[in-house]
């Protein structure tokens, strides 16, 4: 089964047939004036995109760079002063 691009005005007819088939085939573009507006996925997928996968620091200790010896020089520049 294929996607499907919905229009604003079938998709708002027929609802219940999009979210069925975001549940059963996978996320439905609707548009709007042509363009995409949106996209109607199932809860467990976007759980599934959205969810955090460990900290940043996790992602850091993961890096291929880890180890590799890279340094990074910060610049010796004055901090800008601003009035507020």
């Amino acid at each position: 089964m294929a996607k499907q691009t919905w229009a604003v005005a079938k998709a708002k007819a027929r609802f219940s047939e999009v979210i069925d088939r975001a549940l059963e085939e996978g996320p439905q573009t609707i548009t709007r004036s042509g363009r995409t507006a949106v996209i109607v996925v199932s809860a467990e997928e976007w759980k599934r995109r959205t969810d955090r996968k460990g900290t940043l620091a996790d992602f850091l200790l993961g890096s291929p760079l880890r180890g590799s010896g890279l340094r990074v020089k910060r610049p010796n520049v004055k901090i800008r002063e601003i009035e507020i």
